[in-house]
């Protein structure tokens, strides 16, 4: 399979080869897995990964751009069972560890990318994981439907409890539904 780096910094990706008549569907039949089913698959396949001193999987997804299909997979390391700066060798190193995975079980019917990555300075928070690591940190929220006339949101993250998130603006605090975000990232302050 080759090999081609795209970025130094964070990104590896594979480009994972099929016939070129599967290249534009996405035809399933009972051996092969839903598009749903890929990131649970890879969450389970990360635990491999998993340790004081290895690798956490952040998020995965499974997405179409344009005429072509990703798989994008977030990691985070972790040095000691504290969370580390992963490097391009740590993306190659998931990167060949799930390519070796994926060429195993075949899951994917149609030719896609494969791109392994850090979470970057701006990382998405997704589970509740990511809520109660990243309490105390300057978050973005942008909203479905405006509050108070804004459709984002920006202050410190309080915390999730029972789907609500909390979040200390500049002039006071805000509890609103996880599910009315459309997106909630860390905030990058330089």
């Amino acid at each position: 399979m080759p090999f081609k780096s795209l970025n130094a910094i964070i990104i590896e990706v594979y480009v994972i080869s099929k016939s070129w008549r599967d290249a534009n569907s996405f035809v399933l039949d009972n051996t092969k897995m839903a598009k749903k089913q890929i990131s649970e698959y890879i969450e389970e396949w990360m635990l491999e990964l998993n340790g004081p001193d290895g690798y956490e999987l952040s998020r995965s997804e499974f997405v179409k751009e344009a005429n072509t299909w990703y798989l994008r997979v977030y990691v985070d390391k972790l040095t000691g069972g504290e969370y580390a700066s992963m490097s391009s060798d740590d993306c190659e190193t998931v990167s060949r560890f799930l390519s070796a995975k994926l060429d195993e079980e075949d899951p994917i019917e149609q030719n896609y990318y494969l791109e392994v990555s850090s979470p970057g300075l701006d990382r998405l928070l997704v589970s509740d994981r990511d809520f109660e690591r990243f309490k105390g940190h300057q978050i973005d929220i942008k909203l479905y439907k405006a509050l108070d006339g804004k459709k984002e949101l920006s202050g410190t993250l309080l915390g999730l409890k029972d789907g609500i998130i909390t979040v200390k603006t500049e002039d006071k605090e805000v509890s609103l539904p996880k599910e009315s975000a459309g997106k909630i990232n860390l905030s990058v302050i330089f």
